[in-house]
């Protein structure tokens, strides 16, 4: 399943980051300090002005209630639309320190949970007195504040019987025990989101005061530091470790990924090479109950996971509970783990290949640019994967697949582009004075130079898009997918992978161009052939996010002036790099009608693709369906992966063009008198 590469990080940072029992605290008085140093870097604000004011507020109210389930219309309409004004009146109070505003809208947030805990009190109950059905509910995530405390029944409600009906999908509720049960465990994790709000902690006790000036200082900090764009964010030290999780691909533990059920804490999932799953005692579904001897059937979700994650001990005894298939009776059994450093291979890289007349083709999919203190690298997999194919036959041709890839480290993408062409500028970079820096290839050679489709989506964002822009403007390969990828053409500075930062923000501080000048924000890289992905008929890109950069261009680089390297750096590169810079390829792009044409005729002679898209439109129209659920059954294809296939299928048409064109009869594909390959 295609979207289950989104959850996994999100599953794995529920126990594997480290512990943050006392954390440094924030106080009132760090907010104007972090935020001098955001409008510093910020390639655009310098100051906190009345407009990024009106943001913050708007965002403020959405960190709370995103789904509109819980505040009125009345409660929030103040802020929502508040004059300019009222806008500069409170950027002069933030200004000198006077927070009261925020603090107004906390005590609204307070007096919110309180009714919505009353009123899902009332729901469970004549659900239970059979005077309810869940499962009529049409409910769903507002698209406006709600204007009655019965429409806002009706939003808890709707929530509700969508927890409900998950659980139900994944095992038996029949009885009104484990009715209650799920009640009971939707309660629990509503509460903890809504605790912070109350000055409680997760069991119910009062905050210390330390801890509620900290969560009210996070909460004012991520708002206004989201408020200068899109991409700027202030996070906690638990998010930016599991951010640099899923940068470096590595992490010390045992490999277990939990998941809360009705039944109590269960395994999700087993790291693919880790202890828990080397020890072949773990399976899916196993009920955790103890931990070193000791029970853990009534402590909090968050203090089992407290309890996995102390870094005091190497070694770990975990207790499961497993229903015997045979007998229908539990068992219990102890599993002793070693904990070691685990490297997340599985979604890193996956290789494989395909036969074709006289070699293979290649495909490799790369999930992100990544790269970890080990030495593990998307540049070095990408060139063992090549290695390797090579040793299976001669490789004519290669696909990769950045569909699923969001980004990661820049460095990574200019390296793994730069395996696509010689010497050369790969990212041009402009920050908020104007300056103008170039990031280039310089191996002086291409590790692979033969037919290659780059195969994007949507989702394809940040680094993946350079690398699909950059390959696709020195026409070394071919991009197929959605009409365009998601649009992110911003730089950010970041201290996230700074373990020892004070503070953990990212910051927009540029644009990024490719060698043409061209900038990929909100307009994303523009396929030559296209080829839709189930992403397609959605509102996904940059364009549709809040506060997004303009677009712009500089100037073309593929005649490189060094323009900013001093003196020395230029008369080395004038004669160990300027004599290699990559050339355009220009077959490609004079091919193109015949290899739209091909591919053109292949998707509507395929049952298969034209079933597909028709299943991906029927599941976009259905209301009741989440786009995540709707793009889940639309990849489900019988196992079948049809831009895949499709993108082979260009690679061979790329080989048949090479061929004719070795032969001399290059002409033959500008007039389209082509002897097509066998079997066309």
């Amino acid at each position: 399943m295609k979207y289950k590469a989104f959850l996994v990080l999100l599953l794995l940072s529920l126990w594997i980051s480290p512990s943050f029992a006392n954390p440094s605290a924030l106080k009132m008085g760090d907010i104007p300090r972090v935020m001098e140093r955001l409008f510093h870097f910020h390639i655009e604000n310098k100051e906190l002005s009345a407009a990024i004011v009106r943001r913050s507020m708007k965002l403020y109210i959405e960190q709370f209630d995103l789904e509109k389930s819980y505040l009125l219309a009345s409660e929030v309409s103040g802020y929502t639309t508040m004059t300019d004004f009222q806008a500069e009146a409170i950027c002069r109070r933030v200004r000198a320190g006077d927070y009261s505003d925020f603090l107004q809208l906390q005590q609204v947030f307070k007096q919110a949970v309180l009714r919505a805990q009353s009123l899902r009190f009332l729901v469970v109950q004549q659900v239970l007195e059979g005077r309810m059905d869940l499962g009529s509910t049409t409910s769903s995530v507002g698209s406006s504040y709600p204007r009655s405390e019965y429409e806002l029944m009706d939003r808890q409600r709707g929530k509700i019987a969508r927890f409900y009906s998950f659980h139900e999908s994944r095992t038996s509720i029949e009885s009104s025990e484990r009715q209650n049960k799920v009640f009971a465990l939707f309660e629990k994790k509503v509460r903890r989101f809504e605790n912070q709000y109350l000055s409680l902690d997760n069991a119910g006790h009062a905050l210390a005061q330390e801890r509620m000036e900290h969560f009210f200082a996070l909460k004012i900090l991520k708002a206004l530091a989201k408020s200068l764009d899109t991409h700027t964010a202030f996070f906690s030290p638990e998010e930016a470790y599991e951010m640099r999780l899923g940068l470096e691909k590595q992490f010390e533990g045992v490999g277990v990924i939990l998941s809360e059920g009705i039944d109590g804490v269960m395994i999700a999932d087993l790291i693919p090479g880790s202890p828990a799953e080397s020890s072949g005692q773990i399976q899916v579904n196993d009920l955790l109950v103890e931990i070193d001897g000791q029970s853990i059937a009534d402590a909090p979700f968050e203090e089992i996971l407290d309890q996995l994650k102390k870094r005091d001990r190497s070694n770990i005894l975990l207790g499961f509970k497993r229903l015997d298939p045979v007998f229908k009776k539990e068992m219990f059994f102890r599993v002793s783990l070693q904990k070691r450093p685990i490297s997340m291979k599985d979604d890193r890289i996956q290789a494989s290949y395909e036969v074709v007349n006289g070699g293979i083709i290649g495909k490799i999919t790369l999930n992100s640019f990544y790269e970890s203190s080990d030495g593990a690298s998307s540049e070095k997999d990408i060139k063992e994967a090549i290695r390797n194919f090579r040793q299976h036959g001669d490789l004519k041709g290669l696909v990769l697949d950045l569909r699923e890839n969001s980004g990661g480290f820049l460095g990574q993408a200019v390296r793994v582009a730069g395996l696509f062409v010689s010497n050369g500028v790969i990212v041009i970079s402009k920050y908020g004075k104007g300056d103008i820096h170039y990031l280039r290839n310089v191996a002086g050679k291409s590790y692979f130079n033969g037919p290659l489709v780059i195969l994007t989506s949507k989702m394809s964002a940040s680094a993946s898009e350079i690398v699909a822009q950059a390959l696709q403007d020195y026409g070394v390969g071919i991009v197929v997918g959605d009409a365009t990828t998601f649009g992110k053409g911003s730089i950010q500075y970041q201290t996230i992978t700074d373990e020892s930062a004070d503070v953990f923000f990212k910051v927009t501080v540029g644009r990024y161009y490719t060698v043409s000048g061209r900038s990929t924000q909100i307009t994303g890289v523009i396929a030559d052939i296209v080829v839709p992905t189930p992403y397609a008929p959605y509102n996904i890109g940059e364009r549709y996010l809040e506060y997004p950069l303009s677009p712009d261009h500089v100037a073309a680089a593929y005649v490189d002036s060094l323009v900013d390297l001093d003196a020395k750096a230029k008369m080395i590169f004038q004669k160990r790099y300027l004599p290699y810079l990559q050339r355009v390829v220009s077959v490609w792009k004079k091919s193109m009608p015949f290899l739209k044409q091909r591919s053109s005729e292949r998707l509507a002679n395929n049952a298969k693709f034209q079933n597909f898209l028709e299943r991906v439109e029927r599941v976009r129209a259905r209301q009741s369906d989440s786009m995540v659920n709707a793009i889940d059954e639309a990849w489900s294809s019988g196992g079948e992966d049809l831009q895949m296939e499709e993108a082979v299928n260009i690679v061979e048409d790329m080989l048949f063009i090479e061929e004719q064109s070795q032969a001399g009869r290059s002409s033959a594909v500008n007039t389209k008198e082509v002897l097509l390959p066998t079997g066309s």
